[in-house]
């Protein structure tokens, strides 16, 4: 990953980037005799923030750090990148930032605008606003107006191959295996699931070498953990996490908190209200969930997604 970033930083400039509920609080504890385990899993909320991106109606990607503080502060929106897309986009994955740079930051992901997806990266000015002054878009295939999520689990040893997960609106779970060839990524078909055509939002909770874990919530109202081993063929291990109130939300975001723990934010696009979530170590329906309450503040931008640092630990929550 961190080679895929460094490289947007020798792109020369390009040109047009694209021509192209409230939901019911969560139950607080678990049984009793799982006291000892939620200790220690259970996130120290003051310690942590997450990154909440989006893409503006005006095509801005943007971030504001929502802090677990007591009561929850958001930070002012920062623009992380003025209009790099000419077309509009309806689906966006997490990208991560790097500031490593004199001058510059560089930015990394992927989007679905006009029923294709492009992955690259963009490079910006600092103390610009945003400007890109380079980027480095590449076409992956079309087809993906039938899609409603898109989530990336970058490899566990910080490298520039990665996996990416993407839900079809007829419930089937697409994965591919993505590595980089002569400074591109080539993607690979690595599997698919059908069975999850109830589920709205989805969002990674956990990757290791051996597995990803995503976090998901139902039309019906359940918030369920699907563990994807990375073994072939293709086999989810779902557990529910909860059985009913997490209808409401259409995004999922998440960071890590702690060793075990994951900061949840669940946005609620018919209000465009937000709730803050500290999630323990994910046990099914023993695990901890603290509800934190709403997030000050309107989270009314058409597409959501998780922002990262490259340098972040991976997400252990599960």
């Amino acid at each position: 990953m961190r080679r895929r970033i460094a490289a947007a930083a020798g792109l020369l400039l390009a040109g047009p980037a694209l021509t192209t509920i409230s939901p019911a609080q969560a139950a607080q504890s678990a049984q009793s005799a799982q006291s000892a385990q939620t200790a220690q899993a259970a996130p120290t909320a003051t310690a942590c923030y997450i990154q909440a991106g989006s893409v503006t109606a005006g095509k801005d990607l943007v971030d504001k750090y929502v802090r677990a503080t007591s009561p929850i502060s958001v930070n002012p929106v920062d623009t992380m990148a003025k209009q790099p897309f000419a077309g509009t986009v309806t689906l966006s994955s997490e990208w991560v930032w790097d500031d490593d740079f004199d001058d510059d930051t560089a930015l990394t992901g992927a989007v679905v605008t006009g029923g294709v997806l492009y992955d690259g990266g963009l490079l910006t000015r600092k103390g610009t606003g945003g400007q890109v002054v380079s980027s480095q878009l590449n076409r992956i295939g079309g087809g993906w107006n039938d899609f409603r999520t898109l989530t990336k689990s970058w490899s566990a040893d910080g490298g520039s191959s990665y996996r990416t997960y993407a839900l079809r609106n007829d419930g089937v779970l697409y994965r591919w295996f993505v590595s980089e060839v002569n400074g591109k990524p080539a993607w690979r078909s690595a599997g698919s699931y059908a069975g999850f055509a109830s589920v709205k939002a989805v969002a990674l909770i956990s990757r290791t070498a051996t597995y990803d874990t995503l976090l998901a919530t139902t039309r019906g109202g359940a918030l369920y953990t699907i563990r994807i081993p990375l073994t072939s063929p293709m086999k989810p291990v779902v557990k529910a996490l909860r059985t009913s109130t997490w209808q409401g939300f259409e995004s999922l975001l998440t960071t890590r908190c702690g060793q075990y723990g994951t900061l949840l934010l669940g946005i609620d696009k018919d209000t465009g209200s937000a709730y803050l979530y500290a999630l323990g170590h994910a046990n099914g329906t023993a695990t901890v969930i603290n509800s934190l309450g709403k997030v000050p503040g309107t989270f009314d931008d058409p597409v959501n997604y998780s922002w990262a640092s490259f340098v972040d630990p991976p997400l252990n929550g599960e």
